[in-house]
């Protein structure tokens, strides 16, 4: 997913979950973080403290540099949540459509509701939960699972200049990455031979960008299995619309104080969000969709304006925590505890979660 799902997407259920403006705001910064925060940086603090920053995400082009432990610590957590199906260990470390593992997530982190850094750590959960809508089918690994038969790839029912678009998005994405999204060499430890090390393709690199268009219904073949894949963004996208509306909605419960009582039922809103799932449009189209439903009083209960999502807010935030006198001011920043949040998702999952269900990943 992109920008206009991970944030205003975000933002649109959070809200109409019932939360406040202010907290939908930086749930959704949060979401749409995971994918902008691609460095690794420490901090020392004035007063001694030191922080240190993870990434949650790597750019495509960027892919050649990530070494195996990197992708441990990024992909497969933050992007490619293992479904835990089939047989083999590959196999089982396919992101699946709203897994018991996803849902398993959920469910830890709502029980951190108390916790001061909860609409971050929520942020982050609505990423990983929602890359599952989209990701699905597809893994954190380099591994020839991902690979599909490239000249399969078939596009449908797009209108106007929409598919030209596509295509050279498409065509851009493979001219820079190779058709396979980039290879993973040092993958020895992930896979069962040396043989898929050298054939292997990251997430869905092999079908560039889109899982990421909510209107776009495709269909493609594997290459490692022969196996055929339909797929409806759109279909799959507005449920996780409503798995995201559905797990603010709890959020809402447990903290009525982050509510001010403006809360609507996805019922009530899913044909208006089907329909903006719906525009065949670039990502900037695809936001204004977005505001204009808003901004009529389509999917809250009454007019509002989804706040513009700033990157550099929290970029300029992380840069300068080592001019900080007091590390308690540190703390404070919706930033820093995006970083808790991160660091605390990215433990649970990889040292709890996983392992509890028989996937040794780190």
């Amino acid at each position: 997913m992109q920008v206009d799902m991970h944030y205003y997407g975000t933002y649109a259920m959070a809200r109409a979950a019932g939360l406040r403006p202010e907290t939908c705001k930086i749930i959704a910064t949060a979401a749409q973080y995971v994918d902008d925060n691609a460095n690794n940086q420490t901090e020392i603090i004035k007063d001694g403290a030191r922080v240190d920053v993870y990434a949650t995400a790597h750019h495509w082009y960027d892919v050649k540099n990530v070494d195996e432990r990197d992708q441990r610590l990024v992909w497969i957590p933050f992007h490619f949540l293992p479904g835990n199906e089939g047989g083999s260990y590959t196999e089982r470390l396919i992101c699946r459509q709203d897994s018991k593992i996803a849902q398993e997530m959920i469910a830890h982190h709502l029980n951190h509701s108390d916790r001061p850094f909860i609409a971050e750590l929520m942020g982050v959960a609505a990423h990983v939960y929602a890359d599952t809508f989209s990701h699905y089918g597809f893994s954190g690994i380099g591994s020839r699972r991902n690979r599909v038969i490239n000249d399969t790839i078939r596009l449908h029912g797009l209108k106007g200049g929409v598919e030209e678009y596509v295509r050279k998005k498409a065509e851009k994405f493979f001219k820079q990455h190779g058709e396979s999204g980039g290879l993973i060499k040092n993958i020895r430890a992930f896979l069962l031979d040396a043989a898929e090390a050298l054939s292997g393709a990251l997430g869905h690199g092999a079908v560039a960008t889109y899982p990421d268009r909510p209107y776009l219904h495709w269909d493609f073949i594997y290459e490692h299995t022969n196996l055929p894949s339909d797929r409806e963004n759109q279909v799959t996208f507005l449920a996780g619309c409503e798995a995201l509306h559905g797990m603010f909605r709890d959020l809402a419960n447990q903290r009525p104080d982050l509510t001010d009582g403006n809360g609507r039922d996805f019922a009530n809103i899913e044909d208006r969000v089907n329909s903006i799932l719906g525009t065949q449009a670039h990502c900037e189209g695809r936001i204004k969709a977005w505001q204009t439903a808003s901004k009529a009083g389509d999917i809250f209960t009454s007019p509002e304006e989804i706040p513009i999502y700033d990157e550099n807010k929290w970029h300029h935030e992380r840069s300068s925590f080592s001019s900080y006198e007091d590390s308690k001011e540190v703390r404070k920043l919706s930033s820093f505890r995006f970083f808790q949040s991160a660091a605390l998702h990215r433990t649970y999952v990889l040292r709890d979660l996983l392992p509890t269900h028989g996937i040794v990943i780190d």
